[in-house]
């Protein structure tokens, strides 16, 4: 991981040395640091949280979520990105990933196809174009993330057309994708997976967002269809109150060829509510129910059927400098989870987090 940052960070300071000036500007260098602290009041014995959690995962020691690096280039009609990075995050969500590339949070090159039209397309490994949270914790209301958010895409790899209308309210895309959160392939899946993204801002106060996903995760010979749909909308109520409404649904294939589906879903609402210029307090209560455990599975009688509440303070110490504290708990039908060495129905803990970006 050492040879490949100093690598890659020789790269671009060389390259952007050869350029001209103009050139210079158009590459920007960038980076996030967020470092973390988790007290789970279940005392996991080998610090590792719940496995539907993906960030901030690790309980009772101070770690970093996600530290990363990026050189973005834009000039004209083309445009690219690379970010390598480390942490927590990386080694839970892309354990399925061989050898660096557990180590890409993006790559990609894109090409704008029209002189008049902001019409774009790019290729490589980016963002998921799924759900209102990222894996950039300051770019998020709550300091953890949601379950829908840990359980649902958060980087893909593919191909995709964008269009961005001239008033910037629309932004329409089709993608052709690798898989289910995939940069590779699962072995023996030849089968593309497809997703859209619509997204309208009718003004500086609302954005309405949906976005699919259509493909297989497992191979060809036990092809099960998975079909996805995201919702959400984002309301600034007042200059101090914001409001996300979201909603996921998902079905898939009991088996290959089946008219059976197993089903999800998810409901969401958080309410974000600024103090002051540096301070804001944000609440969470959301819904996780997947039964036949498609997607989180348990072993128990009803599957995941868990409710989530949070509460988070926001300190803005300086303009790039963010100091998070999260109360956080889990309410579930069966005992999935462990508290004073016993099964439980529920699942508590306290997070407090520090980044930066650069």
């Amino acid at each position: 991981m050492k040879k490949l940052l100093i690598l890659v960070l020789s790269f671009f300071y060389v390259g952007a040395s050869a350029q001209t000036d103009s050139t210079k500007k158009a590459l920007k260098i960038s980076g996030y640091l967020e470092t973390y602290y988790v007290f789970d009041a279940s005392n996991p014995s080998d610090h590792n949280r719940p496995g539907f959690v993906y960030s901030h995962n690790r309980h009772n020691e101070v770690n970093l979520n996600l530290g990363f690096i990026r050189a973005a280039y834009e000039a004209g009609n083309v445009r690219a990105n690379l970010a390598i990075m480390t942490g927590t995050y990386a080694n839970a969500n892309l354990a399925a990933e061989p050898g660096v590339l557990k180590n890409i949070f993006e790559a990609n090159v894109g090409v704008k196809l029209s002189k008049s039209k902001n019409v774009w397309v790019d290729a490589g490994v980016f963002a998921s174009h799924i759900g209102f949270e990222s894996a950039i914790g300051k770019d998020c209301w709550t300091l953890t993330r949601s379950i829908l958010a840990d359980n649902s895409p958060y980087y893909e790899s593919g191909a995709k057309v964008s269009y961005t209308s001239d008033n910037e309210k629309w932004l329409v895309s089709g993608l052709i994708l690798n898989g289910w959160q995939r940069i590779q392939r699962v072995n023996g899946n030849n089968t593309p997976a497809f997703g859209h993204q619509l997204t309208y801002k009718p003004n500086g106060k609302i954005i309405l967002n949906s976005s699919s996903f259509v493909g297989s995760d497992t191979p060809d010979t036990t092809r099960q269809m998975r079909y996805f749909h995201n919702f959400y909308g984002q309301f600034q109520v007042s200059d101090k109150l914001g409001l996300i409404v979201g909603f996921d649904i998902g079905a898939q294939q009991k088996s290959k060829g089946s008219s059976e589906y197993n089903t999800w879903y998810t409901p969401i609402i958080i309410a974000k509510y600024a103090l002051n210029d540096k301070l804001s307090l944000a609440a969470r209560g959301e819904h996780y129910n997947d039964a036949k455990g498609v997607i989180i599975s348990t072993g128990t009688n009803n599957g995941f059927q868990t409710y989530g509440y949070s509460l988070n303070l926001d300190y803005k110490i300086i303009y790039n400098v963010l100091w998070r504290i999260e109360g956080r708990g889990f309410e579930s039908k069966d005992k999935i989870f462990t508290l004073d060495n016993k099964p439980s129905n529920s699942n508590y803990f306290i997070t407090t987090a520090l980044a930066i970006s650069f």
